[in-house]
Parts: C-alpha cells; sequence; structure tokens
C-alpha cells in the first residue's frame, strides 16, 4: 500500500506533478534539497547507467526535473514514458511527497546545511528571475537598479536561519532542509533508499561511486572505473556545464558555468561570527536529532 504523501508547493515546484505519474520497479528517484548535490548525484547515476562519458543527451533530458514548474507536467510525463534506459528522475521534493513503488531506488542526497545556505546565496544571483517568472506565467519582476548593493553572505544565511515558513511552501531555509532531512533520515534503514552525502562524494569519488553501483545492482567493468570517475570530478563537470546544468533547456541561469562554483565546503566560516554559529547550532538543534545533524555535518566518511 502507498503511504499517504504529504504536498508541496513551492515557488518553483509541485509535488502533485507525480499524480498519475507511472513509476517502473528499476526507476531511481534523487530527492535532494537544493544546491546539497542533486546534480552531482544525478550525473554519477548517468555515468552508471550509459557506462560511458559519452552521454546521448544533455543530463537534463535524460533526468528531466519532474516536479518544476515551467514545463507542462503532460510534456515531462511523456518525455518520462517514451525513455528506453533506466530511468533517473531529479525532484527537490521530500521523499514523503513522492509516490512509493516496490522495486524503486530513492536516493537522498545530504550536505552541511551551512554550505547549502552559502550555495543558495550565489545561485540567487546566478538565476533569471525575469525568464523564470515569464516561464511559470506570473509577472516578471521589476529590475534591480544597477547602483543597489546585493546582500551579503552573511546577511543571506541570517535570513535563510531564521525563516520559519512551513516547509510545504519553502524548502530553502534551514527549517525546510531540516525538514527534508529528516524525512530522508527517518527512512535510512529501508532497503529502498539510499542516503549520499556531498561531503563522502568530496572524500572517496570512487568508494561512492562504487557503493551506489552496488546498491543500485549495476555491474562495471574495472576498466571502466577510471574514466567515468574521472567524468563525474567537479571540475570536468564544469568544464561540461552547458550539457550538464538543470536548465530544463530554458535560459533560466545568467551564466551556465556558474552553476558549477567550486564544489568546496567550509566557506561559510569567512562570514560567521561565533554568536552566528552559535544560533545555527541552537536552530538547528531544535530541528534535527543529534545523530542527523551529525551526519549532515560530518557525512558517514568526515
Amino acid at each position: 500500500m502507498e503511504r499517504e504523501r504529504r504536498r508541496y508547493q513551492t515557488s518553483l515546484e509541485d509535488s502533485t506533478r507525480w499524480d498519475g505519474f507511472e513509476l517502473r520497479p528499476d526507476d531511481i528517484v534523487i530527492s535532494a534539497p537544493s544546491k546539497s548535490g542533486t546534480t552531482w548525484t544525478q550525473m554519477v547515476c548517468a555515468l552508471l547507467i550509459f557506462q560511458t562519458p559519452d552521454l546521448p543527451a544533455p543530463l537534463t533530458t535524460l533526468s528531466p526535473w519532474l516536479d518544476m514548474r515551467i514545463r507542462s507536467v503532460e510534456e515531462v510525463h511523456a518525455q518520462l514514458a517514451a525513455q528506453q534506459h533506466r530511468r533517473f528522475i531529479k525532484t527537490h521534493t521530500p521523499l514523503d511527497g513522492v509516490p512509493t513503488h516496490p522495486g524503486v531506488t530513492y536516493l537522498a542526497v545530504g550536505r552541511d546545511p551551512r554550505d547549502v545556505a552559502v550555495s543558495l546565496h550565489h545561485q540567487s544571483h546566478n538565476l533569471d528571475r525575469r525568464v523564470i517568472a515569464t516561464l511559470l506565467g506570473e509577472q516578471p519582476p521589476e529590475p534591480t537598479p544597477a547602483d543597489t548593493a546585493p546582500p551579503d553572505v552573511r546577511s543571506t544565511f541570517l535570513a535563510w536561519l531564521a525563516n520559519d515558513d512551513s516547509p510545504v511552501k519553502n524548502l530553502d531555509s534551514l527549517r525546510g532542509v531540516a525538514w527534508q532531512q529528516s524525512v530522508a533520515w527517518s527512512r535510512r534503514h529501508e532497503p529502498s533508499v539510499v542516503l549520499l552525502h556531498y561531503g563522502d562524494l568530496s572524500h572517496d569519488l570512487d568508494g561512492q561511486m562504487r557503493r551506489l553501483a552496488h546498491r543500485l545492482g549495476i555491474p562495471v567493468a574495472e576498466h571502466t572505473w577510471p574514466a567515468l570517475v574521472e567524468a563525474a570530478t567537479f571540475e570536468h563537470m564544469r568544464q561540461r556545464a552547458d550539457d550538464l546544468v538543470p536548465d530544463e533547456r530554458q535560459p533560466i541561469f545568467k551564466t551556465k558555468r556558474r552553476f558549477f562554483r567550486t564544489g568546496t565546503s567550509g566557506q561559510w566560516r569567512a562570514w560567521l561570527t561565533a554568536d552566528d554559529a552559535a544560533a545555527y547550532f541552537e536552530r538547528l538543534g531544535a530541528l534535527t536529532t543529534p545523530d542527523l545533524a551529525y551526519w549532515l555535518h560530518h557525512g558517514t566518511l568526515g
């Protein structure tokens, strides 16, 4: 019996777009908060499935973002229905908003929330919100005056920290990130759920790719591994930004290469004061369990 699903409807996504979608027994669903390693995980899945760095199509074509509202749901469902390869589907919807189906593997990706906040700050300046609003059928925002100074990282972080919107409406806050990760953490022992961590991918990409191949039941010839692992490195992905950014083939990013900014962790240290850090840990402690908080900060290998 399928679990009752929670509805999430954010500024860009609507989980009801999963309604009526026919999952296949070997599908892979990749669920993670924004800027937590979703695209990286999609790339790893693509390399494992196609067994070559030379992918047959752009990543967003191979692995569409099902609940993103800039394309019609009918178009996305039809695109996925036509795929003959093993499907790997992107979503930023928490696992309790996604349908369950026998045989489907659900990949949940974690990252230090402080790094998520910094990455969200930089992405916000790379999104073309006028293009996005037009695609959503909404009124485009007024252009920002040229002499307006953008907020710095610390200001953005503190707003992200304090935001108390319900996660069903906003997942791009500490509350939203903690909620989504808590849902995945509560299901981590289920055979169909695999947890990955951004830090683990950074520290041992080869080992994490082999682990995932094993969990997905995908055999890979030993001589093939070096090329696949190299293609999944952050620098290699940045060089292929035109084919890998999650833009749904629409000009929603001002600069595609800026989507793959640094791939590093810990940049928040340059911005946060001791009081900021204390406020963060207090807030996170109220939103998560200690074991989840430890995993978010350290991964499995940290």
